[in-house]
């Protein structure tokens, strides 16, 4: 277990690296012998600062759902990170140029709670209980840490993303609100234009099979924390794309069909 000092130093170097834009050098190169918790331990840390500096807990995201994904970064779990208020725009917003430091995107569901979900042994059927509606969504990921060290040529791992919120920066809903028993989410896909070039497509049996088991390993994972999901609470249940390059001067739109659209601009 990495020390106290050293979690409370990742933290703000995590940051620092967000608010400069200047990204942070691999906590994994510097904490060889890091674990997984020590990741979600760094996380949480730099989340605690930003709730103190006033921000609000929003929800949750969900990453690494998809097999694709988890084979790239050797592993069989998704991660999860937090979602604050400042994370949120509009559909069809503009994002200003200097807000994030090399900005993607990913095509997801998203869950709104109408009832808490806490752990452990919850299931797919607590979950579609507990869900007041999904809709769909695109989650803005970003990077306060190096993708590959200059130095060294070792590129980031999945404890480098957990503790980095899971790579998590912010989130757009749109298109139509729906209960989760009128739609089969298995079959609800998108199709992701980058500039109006079709650069992605997926559907949500990308995600764990099914984007609900998502939600239920998140609550199970939480309690194991003596936390929860709470009631008016946002998740992000996983992307089924691989993630979206978004340089400046970037117009994405996904398509769900029926159940509409959800577009952003990159500045």
């Amino acid at each position: 277990m990495l020390s106290s000092d050293t979690i409370t130093a990742a933290a703000a170097a995590l940051d620092h690296a967000e608010r400069t834009r200047v990204q942070t050098a691999l906590l994994s190169l510097s904490n060889p012998d890091m674990t997984m918790d020590d990741a979600y331990a760094i996380q949480s840390a730099w989340m605690k600062e930003k709730l103190a500096q006033g921000r609000r807990q929003i929800g949750w995201k969900i990453g690494l759902t998809s097999r694709a994904m988890q084979s790239a970064l050797n592993i069989d779990i998704p991660d999860s990170g937090v979602l604050l208020d400042d994370m949120v725009f509009e559909d069809g917003a503009t994002i200003p140029a200097d807000r994030f430091i090399q900005p993607r995107i990913e095509a997801e569901i998203a869950f709104v709670m109408k009832h808490d979900l806490a752990g452990p042994d919850v299931t797919v059927f607590d979950v579609l209980d507990c869900t007041d509606y999904i809709t769909p969504a695109l989650e803005i990921l970003d990077t306060r840490i190096l993708r590959v060290d200059p130095a060294t040529k070792k590129t980031r791992n999945v404890l480098d993303t957990i503790s980095d919120n899971a790579a998590n920066a912010g989130i757009v809903t749109g298109g139509r609100a729906m209960r989760p028993s009128e739609v089969d989410m298995r079959w609800m896909g998108a199709i992701v234009s980058r500039n109006g070039v079709v650069e992605e497509t997926g559907l949500g049996a990308g995600v764990l099979n099914d984007p609900v088991r998502g939600i239920a390993w998140l609550a199970n994972r939480l309690a194991q924390y003596g936390d929860r999901i709470e009631a008016g609470q946002t998740v992000l249940a996983g992307s089924f794309i691989r993630p979206v390059e978004c340089p400046h001067g970037t117009t994405i739109t996904a398509d769900y069909g029926p159940f509409g659209t959800v577009s952003l601009y990159f500045e």
